[in-house]
């Protein structure tokens, strides 16, 4: 498996705690199945559908830098986590504009259950994508400095170095799965 153990202890805990979520979503849904439609009928499919072309996207060039790391050319990881990060940027700027679009409508957390669930799992998925946003920056600057490196990773233990790189884009990718539940879960599901 890439990465350290730790990561993948850490991305098994955050996938349950996220799957229990998903669980207690889908039975108040079945409780009240009616609002739950009306509420998810005012969302906008294409912010979401946007979203997850953002974020597989984002996927995509990290699994491309890191693939240019293990090649040892370097020469490329640092455009592709650019473009993550702007994929990141992109996936934040929508999700921004879809909650100020709500709110200023009078839809809140408090609005009804559906809502309430709405804004906490896709506000957790959101501080999630932040904190992906500074592993990005993180990796970024690990693959400019192998470029400045002639591809080379640190002098080092570079078995030790790739594996961090690879814990790094391995969060990215649990962020990306996150969300590939989240939007037919709120969005799609009927």
């Amino acid at each position: 498996m890439p990465g350290e153990v730790g990561i993948w202890v850490f991305i098994l805990g955050d996938m349950v705690i996220f799957g229990l979520f998903f669980i207690v979503f889908v039975y108040y849904r079945g409780l009240d199945l009616e609002l739950y439609l009306q509420s998810q009928a005012t969302l906008n499919q294409n912010y979401g559908a946007i979203n997850t072309l953002f974020l597989l996207a984002s996927s995509w060039f990290v699994a491309m830098a890191v693939d240019d790391m293990r090649s040892k050319t370097t020469r490329l990881a640092p455009r592709f986590f650019v473009l993550a990060m702007l994929c990141g940027l992109g996936f934040a700027v929508v999700k921004i504009i879809e909650y100020r679009e709500k709110i200023t409508a009078g839809i809140t957390l408090t609005t009804n259950d559906f809502y309430m669930y709405y804004y906490i799992f896709t506000g957790l998925h959101f501080l999630h994508v932040l904190i992906g946003m500074g592993v990005l920056v993180f990796l970024w600057f690990k693959a400019r400095a192998a470029v400045q490196r002639k591809g080379e990773l640190p002098v080092g233990d570079k078995e030790k170095e790739m594996m961090l790189i690879e814990s790094g884009t391995s969060y990215w990718h649990m962020v990306d799965l996150l969300w590939i539940v989240l939007f037919p879960l709120l969005y799609l599901m009927k």
